[in-house]
Parts: structure tokens; C-alpha cells; sequence
């Protein structure tokens, strides 16, 4: 017998199978010796009140084993010989329209700018050892893209058309743990996600697709009005090479040689509103105090505490953006006289840190002019200033939180997560008014709500400013296609078009339909 019931645990109850087997056999009345298996649904943490519980959607095997799959099976066959789409980025968009181009009978090609998720790592750090960032392979570029390395977060609001649950199904397919499938905020983690991409990437080669590292695109190859390939670059030898096919062009959010590029070449984009700030680091143990309502944290059997603050000033939006739990501020910086921050964590979410990006909303209209590239050239000036503040090296600019809200410079700053160290730096006085005003207001709100939020044990590290991509690619929307140029189909968050790994890969997959359609391979 297979039973399905909604459950309301003690955290303790429900922090292992046997423990949760004892409270449904209490609780419905059955045999705990005839229960094989209880496989969890759905999870969620409910921490409105100081008793904190665990709620569950759980599934109860009784006298007989599982004989279903925990996720679904994808198939994936033999395309070698098949016609050929070429898928510019490996990032969750690009990887994602690989696989599903293969389970469509299409053959992809691969071209990544960067290096493999594994190599990646040396080049990741010597920036902190260095202060160098190597333009080509760094937190943003390279196999996996921008979420490889900072974080690994599957969590999405995105409405978009496309399987959530099938992107999360993949992922369990090529080693994630099954846990995403129900927890309510999924997250596979930094350390785990760079052998679940390689898994992806040998999928792709084991079915006759090409993964290419280290090639840059150059330019898109055109037969009149419709993109048939790709120009590229070997970015170690500087040979030039043609790759023929579609192009699902996946690039990235900070692919900015890309965006100019198409500029140039008067394919139509726009510019898009992005939200800019910085990244807040408490310690975690505070976090954990504030949000589960006890002074002690959050005991044995919680997780690292997560937090969600949005609010309004002068008519932008102020919010909270990628909240890493227990995990690390890195350097997100993609070419020199820059820096970015972006936050990690690793799966266990143990660091003694927790850390989000505050932002604020900013839309075209607020940058002057009408250059469709001027939220780019304004991220890239205020990366710029970050960078000259930091002493022109990867050394943070950086203040403590409640110095920021009064108009003070810290005289010290806490210990950081932030491996390249931080600089003491009034960024209430040298971050556009724009920000440096909409984010004091923002603060002081949400530490009205959350009592013992707004604090100097809190340190604000700049700048956060690669929220999402600053242009939008303009497609159709029913083809997928460019506007004006058959065989192109801009894809994912550097399109403009998804904001997160899970929204990319779903995009990704879209766009793979796309293509075939294109072709000819569907109808």
C-alpha cells in the first residue's frame, strides 16, 4: 500500500527517515515495522513563530518496496551523424539546449570562451593570490557559466513556458541529490555543482556532440538575412575557425564584447533595466538568531537561516537578490579595473557567514541618453570606481552596515568572508545618490522588520552590478528567432530572457525546440 500525507514535523522529527518512520507511524496509527520506505515530496520550513516546524508532503511505502524512480529518466542517443546547431556558452542555457537538442536528434556544438569547470579553479584562485583576473576564465566565464561557482541556487518565480521539474530532473540525472526535487528553495552547492556540469558535458560527448574550451566567438557567419555559423577564435593559439549551423547564442550576462559586437553589426537589441547595490555579509549565527527567533541560532537540527526583504524608495525597487546562507562573498570581476562581488555557498551551507546582494531597481530611463548600450557602459564605470577606491586591485571597498545608514566611514571592519580582503571606504558618499539613498531607506526598513538586522556586526562590500544582462536581444516571441535574422536564437539570462540557472536551463530547452522546428526536425 502507498499512501500520501501532508505532514507538520519538530525539526528533530523530521531530520532523518527513521525519525520521520516513528512520527508517521504515531501519528496514522500504522505498524512502524511495516513502513519500507518514506520518500519526501516536498519540504519546506515554516518559521513564522518561535516553535519552528518542518512542513512535508511525504509518500509512505506499507509492506511493499518502491518500484519507482525517485526522478525521471531522460534518453539521450546516438547524433553524430545528425545535422549540427551550433550553441555559443556553456553556461545552464547553453548546457541545457545541448541536451535537449540531443534528445531532439540534433548534434551540438559546443563553444565556450572559458576553460572546463575544473580548470577554472586554479585561474579562480589566483585572484585572490594575484589580484588578477584572467578575461577569459574567471567567475563568469567558463564551463558552467556564471552559477558554477557562486552558488548553485535552483530556486525560480520564473513563469516562463517549459519543466521546471524536468531541469531539476536533469540535474539529479547527472549526480545532483534527489533532496532538490522537494525542497521548497532547492540548491545542489559551489562544491558539488562543478561535477554534476562535467557529467552534463560527457553526456553531450558521449552522444556525438563537440564541447570546444577555450574558443571565443568572433562573429556570426550570415547567408543574406539568416545566421548559418559562427566565426571563432582559439583563445590560446588565435587560429580562426568556422563552425556550420544554427546558432543558439547563450553567452552569458557578461559577455560585453558580445553585446558590442552585435551593436556593430546592427543586430537589434535594447536596453534592459538591471538593479545594482551591494553585497550585505552578517554573521551567520546572527542571521540564524533573527530569522528562527532564538538567541542560540539555529540549533542542531536546522539549516543555515535564509532571509527575503523587498521594499520601495523614491519609486525603485530595494531588495534582497541571491541570499547565500552559510557561504562566501567572491571576486565576480571579468577583465581588469573592475570589481564585482557576487555570494556563494558550499552544500552543507556551514561557513560562519551568511551574505546577500542589496540592490536597486534601475531602468533605462534612469541613465541618460539612448544608447541601447548605456546600462552596460554604466555598470562598467561604477565597477570601474569600485576598483579605484580598492586601491586599483581586487581589494574590496567596504563599510559597516549601520555606518552606511548614518552617513559615517568604518574605522575597522568585521572579519569577512571576502578572500581578497577589504578596504575601509564611504561608500555613502562615492556610489551614485541614485543607489547610496534608495539602499539607506531600504535598510532602515527592513531592520524595522526584522529587529537586530540593521547593524555595524554587518559589512556592505562593493559593488553588486551583474544582476542580470543590461540589454535584451530582441526575438520573436513564437519563433524564438531573432526579429530580423533567421537561424539566431538568443537564449538566456544574457539574452535578457531568464534570470537564474533554473529559468536559463528552461529557456535553454525552448530554444533547442526552437531550432528544430527550424530545421525541420519537428513540427
Amino acid at each position: 500500500m502507498i499512501n500520501e500525507y501532508q505532514m507538520r514535523m519538530l525539526p528533530q522529527q523530521a531530520a532523518n527517515e527513521a525519525s520521520m518512520r516513528e512520527f508517521i507511524a504515531r501519528e496514522k496509527g500504522i505498524d512502524a515495522r511495516t513502513i519500507k520506505h518514506v520518500r519526501v515530496l516536498r519540504r519546506s520550513i515554516d518559521a513564522r513563530q518561535r516553535t519552528i516546524y518542518i512542513n512535508l508532503k511525504v509518500r509512505v511505502y506499507v509492506n511493499e518496496e518502491p518500484q519507482d524512480e525517485e526522478y525521471t529518466h531522460v534518453k539521450y542517443g546516438d547524433v553524430s551523424a545528425a545535422p549540427s546547431v551550433v550553441v555559443v556558452g556553456a553556461g545552464p542555457g547553453g548546457l541545457f539546449a545541448s541536451l535537449k537538442l540531443i534528445e531532439l536528434g540534433l548534434r551540438p556544438i559546443v563553444l565556450e570562451r572559458g576553460k572546463n569547470v575544473h580548470e577554472r579553479k586554479r585561474d579562480l584562485s589566483a585572484i585572490t593570490k594575484t589580484q588578477r583576473v584572467d578575461a577569459e576564465s574567471n567567475y563568469c566565464f567558463g564551463e558552467g557559466g556564471a552559477g558554477a561557482y557562486s552558488d548553485g541556487k535552483l530556486y525560480t518565480r520564473s513563469k516562463k513556458r517549459g519543466s521546471i521539474e524536468k531541469i531539476l530532473n536533469v540535474f539529479c540525472l547527472h549526480g545532483a541529490s534527489v533532496s532538490i526535487l522537494s525542497d521548497a528553495h532547492p540548491h545542489i552547492g559551489t562544491d558539488k555543482l562543478p561535477g554534476v556540469i562535467e557529467n552534463m558535458r560527457n553526456t553531450i560527448l558521449k552522444c556525438g556532440g563537440e564541447v570546444h574550451f577555450m574558443t571565443k566567438m568572433t562573429a556570426l557567419v550570415f547567408d543574406g538575412d539568416s545566421v548559418v555559423g559562427v566565426e571563432a577564435s582559439d583563445v590560446k593559439t588565435g587560429e580562426n575557425i568556422v563552425f556550420r549551423g544554427p546558432v543558439i547564442l547563450a553567452t552569458g550576462h557578461s559577455a560585453r564584447d558580445v553585446y558590442r559586437y552585435l551593436h556593430g553589426s546592427d543586430v537589434e537589441m535594447e536596453a534592459k533595466g538591471i538593479a545594482v547595490g551591494v553585497r550585505l555579509e552578517h554573521p551567520a549565527k546572527l542571521i540564524d538568531s533573527i530569522q528562527y527567533h532564538n538567541k542560540e541560532g539555529r540549533g542542531r537540527w536546522l539549516p543555515a537561516a535564509e532571509y527575503s526583504f523587498v521594499t520601495q524608495a523614491d519609486g525603485r525597487g530595494v531588495y534582497s537578490f541571491c541570499m547565500c546562507p552559510g557561504g562566501f562573498v567572491i571576486p565576480a570581476a571579468t577583465g581588469p579595473r573592475q570589481i564585482v562581488v557576487n555570494g556563494m555557498s558550499p552544500s552543507n551551507r556551514g561557513t560562519q557567514w551568511s551574505n546577500s546582494g542589496m540592490v536597486v531597481e534601475m531602468r533605462p530611463e534612469d541613465v541618460p541618453g539612448d544608447d541601447v548600450l548605456r546600462m552596460l557602459d554604466f555598470q562598467e564605470r561604477l565597477e570601474n570606481d569600485c576598483w579605484q577606491q580598492g586601491n586599483m586591485k581586487q581589494t574590496a571597498p567596504a563599510q559597516r552596515m549601520a555606518d552606511f545608514v548614518n552617513g559615517r566611514l568604518s574605522y575597522d571592519l568585521p572579519k569577512s568572508s571576502y578572500a581578497p580582503g577589504l578596504i575601509s571606504s564611504p561608500l555613502h558618499f562615492w556610489l551614485p545618490p541614485s543607489v547610496s539613498k534608495r539602499l539607506q531607506q531600504g535598510f532602515k526598513k527592513f531592520g524595522s522588520m526584522s529587529h537586530g538586522f540593521l547593524t555595524n556586526d554587518a559589512v556592505l562590500i562593493a559593488v553588486e552590478t551583474r544582476t542580470s544582462s543590461p540589454v535584451r536581444i530582441l526575438r520573436d516571441n513564437d519563433t524564438l528567432q531573432h526579429v530580423r535574422i533567421g537561424g539566431l536564437f538568443p537564449c538566456g539570462e544574457g539574452a535578457g530572457y531568464a534570470g537564474g540557472i533554473v529559468s536559463a536551463g528552461v529557456d535553454g530547452e525552448r530554444c533547442a525546440e526552437a531550432a528544430a522546428l527550424y530545421i525541420g526536425r519537428i513540427k
